[in-house]
């Protein structure tokens, strides 16, 4: 799991980057408080092979879960 709540972009982005191309795990977790980093990781998945669900925990929280089919 990537804890990327209080960071702004491109920070989430690198952090789940690095994780894909150290590990490429199947399903990977990602917790974000902003909307604009929800968008550029979900990109970034997409092109990476993953399909995102995108769920919103709180408030201004969401849990990102990829899944590489």
């Amino acid at each position: 799991m990537i804890d990327a709540r209080g960071l702004s972009c491109p920070m989430p982005v690198v952090l789940v980057q690095k994780a894909v191309q150290k590990d490429a795990p199947a399903t990977l977790e990602v917790l974000l408080d902003n909307p604009c980093s929800v968008e550029n990781v979900s990109r970034f998945a997409a092109h990476s092979g993953y399909s995102v669900t995108v769920q919103n925990a709180e408030d201004d929280e969401y849990r990102l879960v990829l899944t590489r089919p």
